[in-house]
């Protein structure tokens, strides 16, 4: 069983424990039963006690009277079996004149209580009976109660209750026994003329109350047994139905980080609609996307080692040919093509890591609000300001305002990207060519265009004019003079801000190459990935 069972196991338990506990005390049915029985005790030790007061009083010619012992002890016996408590009668000077469990002479104090026949189911059930007992003693609002001790010389001293009746006050009272038990009482004065004679204690076990409470506790105690195994049952499916696909996941997950093929992948759980299946999809996302990030890495590589085994198998035949070379023109030459070779290398060694670094920088870097408007106006000014057009133009034409071309991104990696297309159309314009640069809102998007005067793109190239080291450049440029890396830069930059970048050719209603265009498009501030189609 997994810690998580456990933990859902127990706070769903808790709940239903608490409930136990308060089940267990019901003092306000229980305080209803004793004060019940109470009552009727009282009731009938008030009878009693005004017939012991008109018919067991000696007559005296005198104002004092008493208890005559014998009448006492004589309605005592009559009256025995009709009283449901044990009675006992002080006189007034707190001796003990009868006893209702008293039988015969003193010393002779029997009780009597029929016992069923043993059998398993009973003993099971003062098995039973024994641990609710302690339990329920255990409990505050029962221990709390005084303790009941059976004098062996009955004498009203004895029992505070008693001496309150002798003094004309009527008392109830609740004690506990030693065995756990109830034992309510109830002291009141016998009197003749307001003369009080002696006092009467009617005591009764509380076994009755305590049967019956005993029996609702039980009853609900049933219920709550059901109510925890289906609680159980519940709480084990919530957590099979949450654990089991999490330790699947967590295996799934070792095993691709351990594995060394792609045989292993996280499983899908397409029939859940919760966040276990959304776990599942993200997860599974996170490592195809880890897939293709590998093999990217893989290409790369290749296409690194690929571009730098050109130069430097240049390099090496022009040294070997130095090397034989006497002629001090031609060994010139080789030098010059030596040269050319490590700048070339230079720069693609520089193009190669800025390329590796956009990445990392991207996701430690945080996002701030840019506005696009006034990044390509800035742009703008720099470029005709510093005079890098040459005789060409720049213009810039923002529709919106600042709001409205909000994006959520990194503002040096964006204008990198408007730089590299800029300074890729001005390679490609004529020396006096026109470049124009737009910008608006389109739906939840912000599109960038960059348009010039030059060639064109080659049909069939324009997307791959995006992939690492590729390379158009105009007629007569120097070879070398640019790695290819510029516009797969931009992609990249571009991907990581959950937009995308194309190119197409402008032409006339005829077909005429008007130029190249180059069409960014971004997700407005406020929007996630896929945040609104146009």
């Amino acid at each position: 069983m997994s810690r998580l069972t456990l933990r859902i196991l127990a706070i769903n338990l808790f709940a239903v424990a608490i409930l136990f506990v308060g089940v267990l005390y019901l003092d306000r049915y229980q305080n209803s039963l004793i004060q019940a029985e109470l009552e009727a005790v009282s009731h009938q030790a008030a009878l009693f006690a005004r017939a012991v007061g008109e018919v067991a009083v000696e007559q005296e010619l005198s104002a004092n009277h008493q208890l005559s012992p014998n009448r006492v002890r004589r309605m005592m016996r009559r009256s025995s079996t009709a009283l449901p408590a044990r009675a006992r009668v002080f006189n007034a000077n707190g001796a003990l004149l009868a006893d209702s469990l008293r039988l015969g002479r003193p010393g002779g104090l029997v009780l009597i209580r029929p016992l069923p026949p043993p059998t398993a189911d009973r003993l099971m059930q003062e098995m039973a009976e024994r641990v609710y007992d302690r339990i329920v003693n255990w409990l505050p609002r029962r221990s709390g109660l005084p303790l009941y001790r059976e004098s062996a010389r009955q004498l009203a001293n004895s029992y505070p209750e008693v001496i309150q009746a002798l003094r004309g006050v009527s008392v109830q009272t609740v004690r506990a026994t030693e065995a756990g038990g109830l034992i309510l009482t109830v002291a009141v004065p016998i009197q003749k003329y307001k003369q009080v004679l002696g006092a009467l204690l009617l005591s009764v076990e509380g076994e009755k109350i305590d049967q019956a409470v005993r029996s609702v506790r039980f009853e609900i105690l049933g219920v709550f047994a059901v109510v925890f195994a289906i609680t159980v049952a519940l709480s084990l499916y919530l957590a099979g139905s949450i654990t089991r696909p999490v330790q699947r996941l967590a295996a799934a997950a070792e095993r691709v980080r351990t594995g060394h093929d792609r045989r292993y992948s996280i499983p899908e759980f397409t029939g859940r609609g919760d966040e276990i299946g959304d776990l599942a999809r993200a997860m599974r996302q996170m490592t195809d996307n880890l897939w293709q990030r590998m093999d990217a890495i893989e290409r790369f590589a290749a296409d690194v080692a690929h571009e730098i085994k050109n130069p430097l198998t240049s390099v090496r035949s022009a040294v070997e040919t130095a090397a034989r070379v006497t002629d001090p023109a031609q060994r010139e030459k080789l030098l010059a093509i030596i040269l050319d070779d490590v700048n070339r290398l230079d720069r693609l060694i520089s193009d190669i890591s800025e390329a590796s670094r956009v990445d990392s920088e991207l996701s430690r870097e945080e996002t701030t609000s840019v506005d696009i408007g006034r990044m390509l106006e800035t742009i703008g000014d720099i470029y005709t300001s510093t005079s890098r057009l040459g005789s060409g133009d720049l213009i810039c034409e923002v529709n919106g305002d600042g709001a409205s071309l909000m994006v959520n991104g990194h503002e040096n990696r964006l204008v990198q990207v408007i730089r590299n297309l800029i300074d890729n159309a001005v390679t490609f314009s004529p020396p006096d060519g026109r470049i124009t640069i737009r910008a608006g809102a389109s739906g939840q998007h912000i599109t960038i265009s960059v348009d010039d005067e030059g060639i064109g793109i080659p049909e069939g190239k324009l997307d791959a004019i995006f992939d690492r080291f590729y390379s158009e450049r105009p007629a007569g440029e120097k070879f070398g003079t640019h790695s290819g890396l510029g516009l797969s830069i931009c992609r990249q930059i571009v991907a990581a801000h959950d937009g995308w970048i194309s190119a197409e050719n402008r032409k006339t209603p005829g077909g005429e190459v008007l130029g190249a265009r180059f069409i960014l498009v971004l997700p407005k501030a406020g929007l996630g990935k896929g945040g609104g189609t146009d």
